[in-house]
């Protein structure tokens, strides 16, 4: 039986017993904080940031009544790693799923959990993400089922990099002519804390109050626990660059889920986590109880001398709060040293009990260069030679309403002449061309995706890119390194118990392998998760079983070709 009609009927029979409605009313604001203790303008929900933890049970509904009270700024919320099923049109996508919640208005999302796990939300609108819109959405068994694990208390933490410019200049330098990179960021948040040397500001403010290490909002952030007792930590990264290794000084970290899938449990020393991926790992305070001990994140896969770790503390009660460990933070890992991130990757696997069994051949097979460009002087991330835009109407609106002329009608290509491509160079013709055009897939088909990384346009340069995928979960089947071979790699894929996930990172100069089936009616953006990359263009949108989606609510409309529809 399809996947999709499983899951409706499945949502169908749960028991109102069971199901609950969650109700959660949040208002949009942008308010001075900091966070690290550099004052700026921050976007908060309810005066946080992050935002207030979603808290439910597989199967409940969920009811966000958001207003945007960000006097100039329109928003959207994603709430990434939710599949909606049946309700595409809440996704949250600017662009993609909806027209932005215009400032002064309210939007009301309305969506079933229908997996347990670790999620997120955040921002999808421009680059806002990074100005603080985001939080943890965790979804719990319902009453009388348990994990294939145990634990005294769950906690989650959300990782972060942070900027002091704001998104809108950093935006109009990465679309200017000449390219104005965005640097690397200023600190590292462990939930939401950080500090920041305000010594080292390049131009000393006159302004007492811009930087200053006695705010409360840059205390590092303190985890109490008890000794003896093992912890579930929920670790999600909502980084708007970097990808970073997490560590506990003194503590083994046993990882047992990701993105809301069971793992094979293994340990590790230092996690490390990419844009948009969630893991749970257990960890036990079974270290000397007298003395508190460092929790840190440091950036890999980009050179960052500048920014500081970030810096947390694990803190042994009754032992003090503000009692600093009696040691140094823990070394970073080597920054430029792919082999142990490489290695994690290719560690995680389905847990035995919990393996989802993948297809064993696909349908289509698409394959995905990453590369960066230039279009008309400007710099632009490209896939397979094109650059993505955004319509102005949204895809799903289009498409359902048949407005074929609201984008491009030609489909982007399906792969790259990899014959002939050298991915280690940078390419002599460095054009590019721009296009909003989309990927159809035939609904209930079984689909390949190969990620292929290539050089930049800078010499011997390759970044790390995470790849997150909405609307659904795919089985990753492999890693590898150098130029994707489809005779020789594909033959070598994990079919037996690949992990499932939605986001994953494709490594500097590497491939990374999907499989995901078509199943999930609707329009579904597919990009990397580095908010300047999707800015720049690295992206494509899916589109399946538009036939299927239901009547779309008038409350997504009011842009673009659906300005006319709207019906309030």
């Amino acid at each position: 039986m399809l996947l999709f009609s499983m899951l409706i009927i499945g949502l169908l029979n749960v028991s109102a017993v069971e199901a609950r409605i969650r109700r959660y009313k949040w208002e949009v604001n942008t308010e001075y904080k900091a966070p690290d203790c550099f004052r700026k303008l921050v976007i908060t929900i309810n005066g946080q940031t992050p935002g207030p933890t979603i808290r439910a049970q597989q199967h409940d509904t969920i009811i966000v009544e958001v207003t945007n009270n960000l006097f100039t700024e329109n928003l959207a919320i994603h709430w990434h790693g939710i599949r909606q099923i049946g309700t595409p049109w809440f996704d949250g996508t600017e662009g993609v799923t909806q027209c932005p919640v215009l400032p002064g208005t309210t939007f009301t999302y309305q969506f079933v959990v229908d997996r347990p796990g670790t999620y997120l939300y955040h921002a999808h609108y421009g680059m806002q993400r990074e100005n603080g819109l985001y939080g943890s959405i965790i979804v719990g068994l319902p009453e009388g089922e348990s994990e294939p694990f145990t634990y005294d208390y769950d906690r989650n933490i959300i990782l972060n990099d942070w900027y002091h410019n704001t998104t809108t200049d950093q935006a109009v330098g990465l679309a200017s002519v000449p390219f104005r990179w965005i640097g690397e960021p200023q600190s590292l948040l462990i939930h939401g804390r950080g500090r920041f040397n305000c010594s080292s500001l390049a131009v000393p403010s006159s302004d007492s109050g811009l930087c200053n290490t006695s705010y409360s909002d840059c205390s590092p952030y303190r985890m109490i626990v008890v000794p003896g007792k093992t912890y579930r930590l929920r670790i999600s990264s909502m980084t708007s660059l970097s990808a970073l290794s997490f560590q506990i000084e003194g503590h083994n970290l046993t990882v047992v889920e990701a993105d809301g899938h069971f793992v094979e449990p293994f340990v590790v020393q230092n996690l490390f986590i990419y844009s948009g991926e969630t893991y749970s790992v257990l960890v036990t305070a079974d270290q000397d109880p007298t003395r508190n001990y460092w929790m840190t994140s440091n950036i890999v896969s980009r050179l960052a001398p500048n920014t500081p770790p970030g810096q947390g503390v694990f803190v042994y009660y009754p032992n003090h709060v503000r009692r600093s460990p009696p040691t140094i933070p823990p070394a970073a890992p080597v920054w430029n040293d792919t082999r142990p991130r490489m290695q994690q990757s290719q560690a995680i696997k389905a847990r035995q009990g919990y393996i989802i069994t993948p297809p064993a051949v696909s349908d289509r097979v698409i394959v995905l260069l990453n590369t960066q460009n230039e279009i008309n002087g400007r710099r632009r991330w490209s896939v397979n030679n094109v650059s993505f835009t955004h319509p102005k109407t949204p895809y799903l609106i289009a498409l359902k309403e048949n407005l074929t002329d609201a984008f491009d009608q030609t489909p982007p290509p399906n792969g790259y002449d990899d014959a002939n491509y050298d991915i280690f160079v940078v390419q002599p013709n460095k054009n590019a061309t721009s296009s909003n055009g989309i990927y159809r897939l035939d609904f209930n088909t079984t689909v390949d995706v190969i990620l292929q990384n290539a050089n930049t346009m800078n010499p011997n340069n390759s970044e790390t890119h995470p790849w997150h995928l909405h609307g659904h979960d795919f089985w990753v089947l492999g890693y590898g390194e150098g130029k994707f071979d489809k005779f020789r790699d594909a033959g070598k894929y994990n079919l037996v118990n690949p992990i499932m996930k939605n986001t994953v990172p494709v490594h500097p100069y590497g491939w990374t392998a999907l499989r995901f089936r078509a199943d999930n009616p609707g329009a579904w953006a597919f990009h990397c998760h580095i908010e300047s990359h999707f800015f720049m263009g690295m992206g494509v949108v899916f589109a399946e079983g538009i036939e299927k989606v239901g009547k779309l609510p008038s409350s997504i409309m009011g842009c673009g070709q659906s300005q006319g529809l709207y019906r309030p």
